[in-house]
């Protein structure tokens, strides 16, 4: 999820102009913000992750085409489920910004 093909030295110019006109390709998870959770770590089922993914909603449509490819066990959570996991990590991401902002000297 981390790679991103445009950041890759050993690509050439013709491996670059391949991935260009590769809709595939170019779902770039590393230019996203996406967070891969546990389960335990969102008070749910043991085993089980999730994928958090902020994007614009055409890029999301790709995206779950291309990991339903890739990993065939992968499904979207129920509504209510996949607003209880929203709600976790932007509560986690407010905390962690206020916690910087204490470091640093803010309000």
């Amino acid at each position: 999820m981390e790679y991103d093909p445009y950041l890759d030295k050993s690509l050439n110019e013709e491996g670059l102009s391949k991935i260009k006109n590769d809709e595939e390709a170019n779902v770039i998870f590393a230019r996203q913000d996406y967070m891969l959770k546990d389960g335990i770590s969102l008070n749910l089922e043991r085993g089980k992750y999730y994928l958090y993914l902020s994007a614009a909603e055409d890029f999301l449509e790709k995206a779950d085409k291309k990991l339903k490819k890739s990993i065939s066990s992968i499904k979207r959570a129920p509504p209510e489920e996949e607003k209880k996991i929203i709600d976790i990590i932007e509560e986690e991401q407010q905390e962690s910004e206020e916690g910087i902002g204490l470091i640093f000297g803010g309000e």
